[in-house]
């Protein structure tokens, strides 16, 4: 009692099909994250409208997550750097609030680093 072996037009046809749904799910999503971003969610009520020092950056961290970091200002940048391992969930949670703001990861190995652009009032 084998398995039947499918054919070539067969496997097409599911891969097709997969796609379709991939697409619809994609589609989906993209509506949804839509609407919570004009919802203007707690992630957009928490951000100050300006982020001119270090301490506005703080702000936006939860205190256990703002323990594990350490917060340098530059001319242009609040520059963010862990303390110490964060895990891939920590690094996950910091590197979404970073975005959020309008910063980016910068990977440079042992002086990688968040970073924010300063926005002068």
């Amino acid at each position: 009692m084998g398995e039947r072996k499918l054919s070539v037009e067969e496997l097409l046809t599911r891969i097709d099909e997969l796609l379709n749904v991939l697409n619809m799910i994609s589609r989906d999503l993209a509506e949804v994250s839509r609407a919570l971003k004009a919802m203007g969610g707690p992630a957009a009520a928490a951000l100050p409208e300006r982020m001119g020092t270090m301490e506005d950056v703080r702000g936006l961290f939860p205190p256990d997550l703002e323990d594990m970091l350490e917060f340098e200002e530059t001319e242009e940048y609040v520059k963010i750097r862990p303390r110490r391992y964060l895990g891939t969930e920590n690094f996950a949670k910091i590197a979404s609030i970073i975005r959020e703001a309008g910063g980016e990861y910068v990977s440079a190995g042992r002086e990688s680093h968040f970073r924010l652009p300063k926005r002068t009032p």
